[in-house]
């Protein structure tokens, strides 16, 4: 009678070993948004390089963009940061920076070390949008359609493969009209 506990909790495991094998999800550590298929959250915030300007999510429509969720303070952002460069340079779409909870004098450094692969870089210095659209963390990244509802999410560093495998195909949807 001792057992019975234990075989319970190592059914109970096998179980869940299973689902998560059946589920046949490839990125299993894919955090699905609720904000897939919603319009993004409206929002108004300084553009770093000129502090003085204030850019609303209304002024971002009309073409798509990629909204990339970064802070000096980021390990992880660091090793994102030639992979976003890269994809920036081919001109795909607009890859807007969303620097988040950072020092100015920080974030400016950063880019001035590493470049500036961004279209516009937005701040937000208390993290107060970011709530709004559901950031937890940095690296993220979103992809924006032109009437601005957000159509992809990926949480972490971008890679040329999460690019290439699923960005691009994500963005050619966008361009052929195709629901995503």
């Amino acid at each position: 009678m001792r057992w019975i506990p234990l075989v319970i909790v190592a059914a109970l495991g096998v179980l869940l070993f299973a689902g998560v094998m059946l589920s046949r999800n490839p990125n299993r550590e894919a955090l699905p948004s609720p904000l897939i298929g919603k319009p993004a959250p409206a929002f108004r915030l300084p553009v770093l390089h000129e502090p003085g300007r204030l850019v609303t999510d209304k002024d971002l429509r009309g073409a798509p963009y990629l909204l990339n969720v970064w802070g000096s303070w980021c390990p992880a952002c660091r090793d994102e940061h030639p992979v976003l460069t890269r994809f920036a340079e081919t001109k795909r779409l607009r890859v807007v920076g969303f620097n988040w909870k950072d020092e100015h004098a920080d974030a400016m450094r950063w880019l001035e070390q590493f470049g500036n692969p961004y279209f516009m870089v937005l701040t937000d210095y208390e993290g107060k949008a970011a709530i709004d659209w559901g950031i937890y963390g940095a690296p993220e990244t979103f992809l924006v359609d032109a009437g601005g509802t957000i159509r992809w999410k990926y949480v972490g560093p971008l890679t040329d493969a999460v690019i290439q495998n699923e960005l691009l195909p994500q963005i050619a949807r966008l361009d052929a009209g195709k629901p995503l």
